[in-house]
């Protein structure tokens, strides 16, 4: 079995051979012809194939279909080499919560709650509560906890002391206010020996920056929860971080002697600081292990970090139940860039509004809607029929195989990115574990990164 340092050199390898692939951005694809990149093999094949065998290469098992031999290796080399992204029902890892099925007190707990966060929240809540059992603290730190959905279920659910650290008060207010209903609610309905366990969620204002020192976080919870000394154990949690807020929970948790686990799932990966990014900086969201840092050639493009955030799963089901109007959007934006190029050629990849695909919309329609209250609203209509936008928009489907392409290699990428705080965390003695925890269709960020030091 390959180890972690074995797997990222190789993934290395692959990613240096097929960097043109995952560096590609998907609006250029009509300005730099990045079909005309791609091996003349895979290009023979992907124009003479119905577009809902693309989602073949988005699965693990491998079909009798007639792919070039190439392509078939590099997906058996992805999948060798990547994390897992599906789940598994592990009994070990059960914990729940009985009040979750409270008839009266569910709804509180979840209200407004859209089925991802739901899904989210009750499974991270479980793993949180496991790890307590486990590492027994004397409280939890819930970073980014926004209205308190998790801290709520951890604290009122699971009996646990919760300090939430949250960078909006609107949002600490609105945590509050709801759990004041909650336990109003259940005063109601639940006898005193019921709800005696119950712990009220801290809330503290408070933005975590990647210079906050590990003394400053520590008085701020001694603060929170009027704690004489430091003479307390904690533990470190984060739903979805976002960027660089990640890679400072981990220090955080290195720097500071009380906190025993860590449990966070990240995301926005793209937004994370690199030397390439910001030369200035002296710490950034990767890489961070020192394995890494002796490796120049671990450096990942905006492109390729940006690809691994999105959802392979969705994208292979509307492959296969062919719902190829949803995915023509690509093509649309990608030509209207050859347009705004080819008028103002110092002006590649301006924001446009985001418009959602409906059925029969016009190129023309999708331009004017995204265009609109940028400069390039004046632009004369006649440019949108032109001879070569006709060709452009003729090629939908090439857009197509390739991004399907480019999201083949995406959970490669993501590994490499949670391998390697894998082994920021074990070069710090930690004991580490990366799992999928939750359906990659509901939440396409779905690892939670588990540490526990001494």
């Amino acid at each position: 079995m390959l180890s972690i340092k074995e797997k990222l050199d190789q993934s290395l390898g692959l990613l240096k051979k097929y960097d043109w692939l995952l560096n590609a951005y998907i609006l250029d694809f009509f300005l730099d012809d990045h079909w005309s990149k791609l091996p003349e093999n895979w290009q023979q094949r992907l124009e003479n194939i119905p577009l809902e065998h693309l989602a073949d290469l988005l699965e693990e098992h491998d079909h009798q279909l007639n792919w070039p031999v190439d392509l078939m290796d590099l997906k058996q080399e992805l999948h060798k080499l990547y994390i897992g992204r599906a789940p598994r029902n592990n009994v070990e890892n059960s914990f729940p919560c009985p009040l979750l099925d409270h008839p009266k007190l569910k709804y509180m707990f979840l209200k407004r709650v859209k089925p991802k966060k739901h899904h989210e929240v009750t499974r991270m809540a479980e793993i949180c509560a496991l790890s307590h059992r486990q590492t027994p603290v004397d409280f939890i730190v819930d970073f980014g906890a926004g209205v308190g959905h998790l801290a709520r279920i951890l604290g009122y659910g699971y009996g646990l002391q919760v300090c939430c650290f949250e960078m909006q008060p609107d949002l600490n207010q609105q945590a509050s206010e709801i759990d004041l209903k909650l336990e109003s609610m259940a005063a109601k309905h639940l006898s005193q020996k019921e709800s005696e366990h119950f712990h009220r969620p801290v809330h503290l204002t408070q933005r975590l920056e990647s210079g906050t020192q590990p003394s400053q976080f520590l008085a701020s919870i001694r603060e929170a929860l009027q704690l004489e000394d430091d003479q307390f154990r904690f533990g470190i949690v984060g739903l979805h971080p976002c960027g660089n807020l990640g890679p400072t929970l981990m220090r955080m948790f290195l720097g500071c002697p009380q906190a025993k686990f860590l449990n966070f799932v990240g995301c926005c990966y793209q937004k994370m600081t690199t030397q390439a990014t910001h030369p200035r900086e002296q710490v950034h969201g990767y890489p961070l292990s020192r394995f890494f840092s002796e490796k120049p050639e671990c450096q990942l493009s905006y492109e390729a970090r940006e690809i691994s955030c999105h959802a392979m799963e969705v994208y292979h089901d509307r492959l296969r139940a062919g719902d190829y109007e949803h995915l023509r959007i690509h093509s649309l934006r990608a030509a209207a860039e050859r347009i705004i190029v080819q008028q103002f050629p110092g002006l590649r990849h301006c924001a446009l509004r985001n418009v959602k695909h409906s059925p029969g919309m016009t190129f023309h329609q999708y331009f004017q809607k995204a265009v609109q209250g940028t400069r390039f609203e004046a632009l004369d209509s006649r440019l949108l029929s032109s001879e070569q936008t006709e060709i452009d928009l003729a090629n939908w489907q090439r857009i197509i195989s390739f991004y399907t392409l480019r999201l083949m290699m995406a959970p490669l990428v993501e590994s490499i990115i949670l391998y390697d705080r894998c082994l920021f965390l074990m070069e710090n003695d930690c004991q580490v574990r990366i799992e999928a925890i939750f359906d990659p269709r509901l939440s396409p960020r779905n690892h939670i990164t588990r540490a526990v030091k001494p």
